[in-house]
């Protein structure tokens, strides 16, 4: 049976503290889940954020994407140009702005990006403040993981309700990393235990969040699988007809030990998604087929 890439099950529900936000009564400021929102998307025209506007647009909302592309609300997270504009009269932000292409870049989008928001955010009259984080960013010690878990910290001691949504790597961060090593011929892969998630999976949970009251804890989403890398190139190659050498790199130290314990992984996560990443990879052939 052909698994739905729209959704993520709930596995054993949210942690504690979004429990405590689900029972919250009706009448509880910020429990607002069925009533329209207007919502802003930070990085609403990247690869999740795409996807979370979407989800929210169908559920009948008012979305605002907001990134430095943007036609009608243009910002740079960086220095704040535009948020004052862009978020008056919005009840929630949806943070899925990312940076990777270096630690500076990272820091400058994720940590004075967030601190711009939750500035703009609250004079705004922002209810919710819902930050998409990286599962397990905590216990592999490199510099984009040190930086999210910094963007965390922010949104945690900040002056507005928050939640975070903690995702595994998406399966199209892994194929898209596959692709441009694979244009070499050569696919060096660390020995790392993964559990990728499609961005779509994890944009419902993060419109079901954004809907929802205020949790003030973390939610995780991670894929149905938990794969060693080096699988998931097999897989890539296999299927794409693409030929590469698999070329196995060991990461030293603590970082490297973390990865290959399955650090990013989560036994348990909140929302579980159902599509593999060999489900994903079948579903973007098939696509470019057509």
């Amino acid at each position: 049976m052909e698994s739905d890439p729209k959704r993520a099950e709930p596995v054993a529900g949210p942690r504690e503290a979004a429990d405590r936000a689900a029972d919250a009564p009706a009448d509880r400021p910020g429990a607002r889940r069925g009533a329209r929102l207007t919502v802003a998307v930070a990085g609403g025209t990247g690869t999740l954020g795409r996807e979370v506007a979407g989800e929210l647009r169908r559920h009948g909302h008012e979305v605002r994407v907001l990134s430095r592309r943007s036609a009608e609300y243009r910002v740079d997270l960086a220095t704040g140009e535009g948020l004052a504009d862009a978020l008056a009269g919005c009840d929630v932000v949806v943070d899925a702005a990312n940076n990777p292409s270096s630690a500076k870049g990272a820091r400058l989008t994720l940590v004075e990006g967030t601190r711009h928001l939750l500035a703009a955010g609250a004079p705004a009259g922002v209810r919710h403040h819902v930050c998409v984080s990286l599962l397990g960013c905590e216990r592999v010690p490199v510099g984009y993981n040190r930086v999210k878990e910094e963007q965390e910290r922010l949104v945690t001691e900040g002056p507005l309700p928050w939640s975070i949504v903690r995702a595994a790597q998406f399966h199209e961060l892994v194929g898209r990393m596959f692709t441009t090593a694979g244009r070499r011929r050569v696919l060096p892969v660390p020995g790392a235990l993964l559990q990728p998630v499609a961005a779509a999976e994890v944009a419902a949970v993060v419109a079901e969040v954004a809907e929802g009251p205020e949790a003030r804890g973390r939610v995780t989403v991670a894929g149905p699988e938990v794969v060693n890398a080096r699988a998931l190139a097999r897989t890539w190659r296999s299927l794409t007809g693409r030929r590469a050498l698999l070329l196995p790199v060991r990461v030293p130290g603590r970082a490297g030990r973390a990865l290959r314990a399955g650090a990013l992984t989560d036994e348990r996560p909140d929302y579980r998604g159902s599509a593999t990443f060999a489900d994903w990879v079948m579903s973007q052939r098939d696509a470019s087929a057509r």
